[in-house]
This record gives structure tokens, sequence and C-alpha cells, in this order.
């Protein structure tokens, strides 16, 4: 349920809008008040799927492990993004910077009207710090220095606000989550209707997250180490790393934080909720292998897409290069000798003057992980379309990650012999030998690897190498240019409608 922001200050826009129920008299029971934090988790779901505007392929576009894909003018500001062209009127990045404010607003309401008078209302302001923390910490990571509120705006005044240093949003960051963690639940004494939602461990490991982007080495280890402490009771990896992806993992022992879609609406053309209103995921679907150029689909499960978020070459040649061609390899990619070998076959677009002419975007690869299986959308309701029903769930930290970058904090901190141990939990699992690495240098080349593939299109690989600092190394041929695709630009939409922002406040080169 939406809360309304307190109106502005002017008579004509103090208009009692129909059907809403104003932030002055709610919530005011238990219920009410459980339903404004349902409310944030339905607005990240919103923004991380929102049809065309997600926040989760804005992220994973820039990358070195996935092209846009389909036609090079489908969804150009999807294009631009993956091709470097990330202007201030991208209309996806546009969309999520609304969305990310939105969630925030909504959680400063939760913390202004919802008073921690008993235990349930403790963890639901618990909750609204982390998940106000999170969205925080995804602006200064795409954005860096943003306009900051831990308040709403009451009048039309406030709402022009500068640019607030990122370092100072961190503070904020670090102290809503350190609250936070004392309140919150362990995931395991969550209804198991209720596992989606933020527990100790969740906050812990955003803090984590939050700390290695600071390069606080020590204090990131230490916050993870208390995630790993609860390994196989709280947390743990799958054994079939196949299993992650799927509906039977959902939720389990390696989810930390994740976003949830249901196939439960059983939408048709004519009541799908284009613009963002939809419960499904209808990027599983925008980003299945596109007919007829991937034919014969189904002898390997899958059902034809919409063509984008196609593997690179570069994805593929790491697995190779890393001897990793096990469970973690097939449940990632596959090539198209193996595809074919499958009995599926490319079907080329066009062939001019004898010459076949590629896919936009094909480099030899198909994408396994988070694509159209058939089983994961919901063809029983009668009149359901397939393409419009999937219901898999973005994970947006799992506990691989976890131990990844417990174990980078560890090797930054000077501790290769403990980063190893996690290190090697995460290799194994992959079917893949300890690491020989020992030296801190050795050791983080070890770790810049394993992300690599261990997290391939889980919207980590672009941001990991912007705070390396190997992004010109990897992504210089591919359009990235130092000082400048460091971070998205500020929406033009924003510099046009806050007084206390203007062009010379614009991210560099944009």
């Amino acid at each position: 349920m939406l809360l309304l922001l307190p109106a502005c200050s002017d008579d004509f826009l103090e208009v009692d809008p129909a059907g809403r129920l104003s932030s002055d008299v709610y919530p005011m029971s238990d219920d009410e008040a459980f339903s404004t934090i349902i409310g944030a988790y339905n607005l990240m779901q919103w923004n991380y799927g929102r049809d065309w505007n997600s926040v989760w392929l804005a992220k994973n576009l820039p990358a070195d492990d996935c092209n846009a894909g389909s036609s090079a003018s489908d969804q150009l500001p999807y294009q631009n993004l993956d091709d470097f062209k990330n202007e201030a009127d991208n209309t996806v990045v546009t969309a999520i910077w609304e969305g990310f404010y939105k969630t925030i607003n909504h959680c400063n309401t939760i913390l202004a009207k919802v008073e921690p008078t008993n235990s349930l209302r403790k963890q639901l302001v618990a909750e609204a710090k982390s998940i106000r923390a999170w969205n925080y910490f995804e602006l200064v990571v795409l954005f860096g220095d943003v306009p900051f509120f831990t308040e709403n705006a009451e009048t039309v005044e406030e709402f022009h606000t500068p640019r607030t240093a990122k370092a100072t949003i961190y503070e904020q960051i670090e102290k809503d989550l350190k609250e936070a963690i004392v309140d919150l639940p362990l995931k395991s004494a969550l209804p198991d209707n209720q596992k989606f939602r933020v527990s100790k461990g969740t906050a812990q490991s955003i803090l984590g997250k939050v700390y290695l982007y600071q390069e606080k080495w020590e204090e990131a280890h230490t916050v993870l180490s208390d995630v790993i402490a609860t390994e196989g009771t709280e947390y743990d990896l799958l054994p079939d790393f196949t299993d992650v992806w799927r509906r039977t993992g959902e939720l389990g022992k390696e989810s930390v934080f994740e976003i949830l879609y249901t196939d439960q609406e059983g939408y048709d053309w004519g009541n799908f909720g284009w613009g963002g209103a939809a419960e499904s995921n209808i990027h599983v679907q925008l980003m299945g292998p596109r007919a007829p150029f991937f034919s014969k689909l189904d002898t390997i499960g899958i059902v034809p897409g919409w063509g984008f978020n196609l593997p690179t070459a570069a994805i593929g040649e790491a697995f190779e290069a890393m001897g990793d061609n096990g469970p973690r390899y097939k449940a990632s990619i596959m090539s198209q000798a193996e595809f074919e070998a499958a009995g599926g076959y490319i079907q080329p677009d066009t062939i001019e003057g004898g010459i076949v002419v590629p896919a936009h975007d094909y480099e030899g690869y198909l994408r396994i992980k988070y694509t159209t299986h058939a089983t994961e959308t919901n063809t029983s309701t009668p009149g359901a379309v397939a393409e419009l029903n999937y219901d898999i769930n973005w994970r947006l930290i799992r506990y691989a990650d976890v131990l990844l970058m417990a174990a980078e904090a560890y090797n930054e901190d000077s501790k290769p012999a403990q980063a190893v141990v996690e290190l090697n939990k995460v290799r194994a699992r992959a079917g893949l030998d300890p690491t020989t690495a020992s030296s801190q240098d050795d050791v983080r080349e070890a770790i810049i690897n394993e992300r690599q593939l261990e997290l391939a299109f889980e919207a980590s690989r672009y941001w990991d190498l912007v705070r390396w600092g190997k992004a010109s190394e990897v992504l210089g041929p591919l359009g990235f240019v130092a000082n400048k695709h460091e971070l998205f630009p500020i929406p033009q939409t924003e510099i046009l409608s806050n007084n206390a922002i203007d062009q010379s406040d614009q991210n560099p080169g944009h």
C-alpha cells in the first residue's frame, strides 16, 4: 500500500486523492503497519522489474559478460547503456532514479509514522531502515553524490536539495544497518511465506558490501564473518548450482536478499500490467533466446524469448581459461557447438552475397542462467500466456557472494590464508580444485576471476571492474572512457526540476 507524501503548502495542491489513505491517519493498527512494509518490497519489485526500465538489467548491460542483443534499434535506451552511449536523458536511467527515490520516500514515511512500540513494529522499522539503506547504496554506486533525504520534504522548497557527498550518505547507510541488525530476526525465524523479508543476515550482508565498496576491509570481513558463522543453519551453498536459478532454489539456503515475482496472475495480452504494474518478471521473457535464430530450443528445455542479454565471447573464454566446464558453466552458458550437439541449430538472420550476417550482438553463446525455461512460467491457468508469466526472482545477494566478499576483504586486510578458505568453498561447489594461490597478489587475482564466473549476469561485474580500477583496461575496447563511465549521469529531469542542481553539478563527461 502506497503512503502519501505530505502535501505541499499551496492550497491548489491540497487535494484528497480518491481511493487512497492519508499518511496522517495511516497506519494505526499493527496489520496496517505491516501492510506498509509490504509496499516497500512492492516498490523494489517494480523498480527492478518495470518493463523496459529495470534496475537489474541496467546494471548488467555495461559489463563485458553480456551484450544488449535483439536488434540494434530495439529498446534503444538499453542498447545505449550497453554501448556506452549513456546520456542524461536516457529513459532507463531516469526511470530507475525515480524508482529508488519512490522507495526511499516510502521508507521515510514508515520511519516517520510507525512507532517501534512492540516487537512487530521494531522489526518493521528495522526493515524500512535496511531497504532505505540498500536503495541509497545503489544510488551512490550508480550515480555518486545524490540528493539525500532521511525525512520527506513537506514544502516545495525542501524538494530542491543539492547533491550530498556520498561519504555522508554512507555514514547514514551504516547507521541504519547497524540499528536494524539489532531488531531483525534470523531468516529461520521468519514464517515460510515471508522468507523474502529482510532478516538479520540480509542487513549484515548489505553492511558488509557497503564496507567493501568503501575499502573498509576489516569492518567488511568482521560483519560478513557473522553471516558465515551461521553456515549450515541459516545460509549455505546449494549443492547443485543449477538449483540456485530454478524455482526449487528460490528463498532457499543460498538466498540472502531476493526480489519476488509470481506467475499466479495468469496474465494474457489483454490484462498484463504494462507500465510496471505486473507481478511477473517480464524481463526473463525479454532475455530469452530469440527464435528462429535459435531453433529447436525445446531440446534443452527452453522456449523462445525476445533476444536480449546475450553472453559475450569474453565470458565464454573466461570459463574456458579457468577450466570451468562443470556444473557452474552448464548452468550459466552454452556454446553454439553444445547447443547444436543437443539437437538445436542456428538459423542465420540474413545471408548477403552468400555471406552469413550474424544476429546483432551474438558471439557464439546462449545464456542459461536467468532464461526462459518452459517449467518456470504459468501455462495451466486458462488463457494464461507463457511469455507474460515468468515467476523467476532476482537474487540481489546470495551466500556465494557473501563468501567472495569476505574473501576479498580478508585478502586486502593482509589475511590471504583466511581468504582462501572462503574462496575454496565457492570453487568446490563449481567442481574446481582448491586454488594454489597463496600470496596477496595471487589470491586477489583468483578472487577477481572467481567473481567473474560465479556472478556472471548478476549485475555485479561492471561495478566490480569500476571499484577495482580495472574498467579502462577491460572495457576500454568496448567504449568505456575513464572519468566518464564510472557513474551514470544525473538524469536531465532532475537537473531541470531541482533548483539546487544545475548542469555544472553533472557527473564528469556527461
